[in-house]
């Protein structure tokens, strides 16, 4: 049961990317054309002869297009087993005619709903039903029947006809079979997580209304494609695969790869975080990731200045790091990189001689990353026993407005741009985190601790830059005051931290005795 030939396609789409190609194509193998209203439309103002799904049917479409392809004619022709001699015999007495393609995509449910002015009607009325019930039919049959669901799809569909005289062998069938019964997964999920947070019965109880349920969704759905096998996980016992949400576009799980070697599983993680942090910033910035934590960040005047401030943090630590620009790589840049072992690279774009400069390090793996909110979800997802957590994405930004002087000595300007810098920073390290900073330039990092005096003392041991003059950001509230005392030991002139602790006074105290500035956000910044 190899290759079939296709002798009849009934096409309906609402995506028409793609379409008249594919349809000149089918002709071209003498295939006939059925469909319905629009697609039928486009079909034949491209010139191309059609006959209308009413036509097969005997029926005419009603219901204002509710109903067209809703009938025993379409899904017998499609569900009907070729080589079964009692569903021949009940094809021939239904004058039924076989259905060897199905070519569907569907009303456009997550678009619709994505408009900011759109009502419960018109979402209602973006809820394809003839489409899933066609694509399911197909793919059931996909041993005597091809179903198309993603215009991605139509060129490798048509060149595989081309080679093989109009006809598809069983693999590519059962392949688009697969790739169908997801579509119409995520479909449905779409509509359910729909109607469970935005649409409620009324006060009438006769009619439903746009209801935005408080919280985060009721129903939380999420899938994902495979893109790609990793070749193990965070250990070469453990298994690892890249998913893709759907066709979005931006974040790392999209970026292209310019040059270098598979990535990792332990690549992409670092690499999401630098890309990130960088992203943080509007002036050009470099930030070098270990672990998922910055060893090395820095803002300079371009690129090359900002990767040599980053690099000075730590360079040490960076060696085998993930590096990440918020701007064009150029050849200064990627000539600096070159002197050090990185494992991969994340920017915008990259110049030509940039590429050239980094190519003699044939495994360093440089990433194209397309800016956009389109590129991932809102949520950040943890799996624990028996379930899992759901959170807000923390994309919260510094509101100046809140921002609190506790202490006597105010900060200087220099220390308050500083401080800013270093707040950004903070958000970016695990907990407990501490970072000591200049302006613009990151000069230490205490990560991770159970204590968060133990990570102010480390991030000053750490530290290759002198301390003297810097300032300090703490992801949450001191406890006590021994960690402003550290920092006063390290030469720190500033701190920022949420405030909020039952021992504030303490702390103040501490910083006053020390003649430090303290500033309160109101914020906390917890990464676990």
């Amino acid at each position: 049961m190899g290759g079939k030939k296709i002798k009849r396609a009934l096409i309906s789409v609402s995506d028409k990317e793609g379409l008249i190609d594919l349809a000149r194509r089918l002709a071209a193998h003498s295939v006939e054309l059925v469909s319905t209203g629009g697609t039928a439309d486009a079909l034949r103002k491209a010139g191309l002869q059609v006959r209308d799904v009413s036509n097969l049917t005997g029926f005419p479409e009603i219901l204002g297009g509710r109903v067209k392809t809703l009938h025993p004619k379409v899904h017998g022709g499609i569900l009907a087993i070729r080589d079964d001699h009692e569903h021949a015999r009940q094809v021939a007495d239904n004058h039924i005619e076989y259905i060897d393609m199905v070519v569907v995509n569907l009303y456009p449910f997550v678009q619709t709903i994505s408009r900011s002015n759109v009502t419960v009607d018109q979402a209602i009325e973006n809820i394809d039903i003839g489409g899933p019930s066609m694509i399911r039919s197909a793919a059931k049959n996909f041993l005597d029947v091809a179903v198309v669901t993603d215009p991605s799809d139509y060129g490798l569909v048509s060149d595989e006809m081309d080679r093989g005289q109009g006809a598809l062998s069983l693999e590519t069938r059962m392949r688009l079979a697969r790739r169908a019964f997801e579509t119409t997964a995520r479909y449905d999920q779409a509509i359910a997580a729909y109607l469970e947070d935005s649409v409620d019965v009324d006060e009438s109880g006769e009619s439903v209304t746009a209801h935005q349920n408080p919280g985060l969704p009721a129903l939380f759905l999420m899938s994902g494609r495979k893109e790609v096998d990793l070749r193990y996980g965070e250990n070469p016992h453990q298994r690892a695969a890249l998913y893709l949400e759907g066709r979005k576009r931006g974040g790392i799980a999209t970026a292209d790869k310019v040059q270098g070697k598979e990535l990792s599983y332990n690549n992409l993680i670092d690499l999401d975080a630098a890309w990130a942090l960088v992203s943080e910033f509007s002036d050009p910035a470099c930030v070098i990731i270990k672990h998922t934590n910055p060893c090395g960040a820095a803002i300079g005047a371009d690129p090359a200045e900002a990767f040599n401030q980053a690099l000075a943090t730590d360079p040490v630590s960076a060696y085998g790091g993930i590096i990440a620009f918020n701007r064009t790589v150029s050849r200064d840049a990627a000539l600096l990189i070159s002197k050090t072992f990185f494992e991969a690279i994340a920017a915008p774009e990259y110049e030509p001689g940039a590429i050239d400069a980094l190519s003699s390090r044939r495994n360093l793996r440089l990433l194209r990353v397309g800016y956009g909110s389109e590129g991932g979800t809102q949520f950040d997802l943890r799996v624990i026993s028996g379930g899992f957590l759901v959170q807000d994405r923390d994309s919260s930004i510094l509101d100046e407005s809140t921002l609190r002087i506790v202490t006597t000595r105010q900060p200087t300007e220099p220390e308050m741009r500083a401080l800013r810098f270093a707040w950004i920073l903070a958000k970016h390290v695990k907990s407990n985190a501490i970072v000591y900073a200049n302006e613009g330039q990151l000069v230490g990092v205490g990560a991770g601790q159970m204590s968060r005096v133990d990570s102010a003392k480390i991030g000053a041991m750490k530290a290759v830059l002198p301390l003297a003059g810097t300032v300090l950001a703490s992801d949450a509230f001191f406890p006590f005051r021994d960690g402003i005392d550290e920092a006063a030991r390290a030469g720190v002139t500033a701190v920022i931290q949420p405030g909020g602790s039952v021992r504030d006074n303490e702390v103040i105290g501490a910083a006053n005795e020390h003649n430090l500035a303290m500033v309160f956000t109101g914020m906390r910044h917890f990464r676990h």
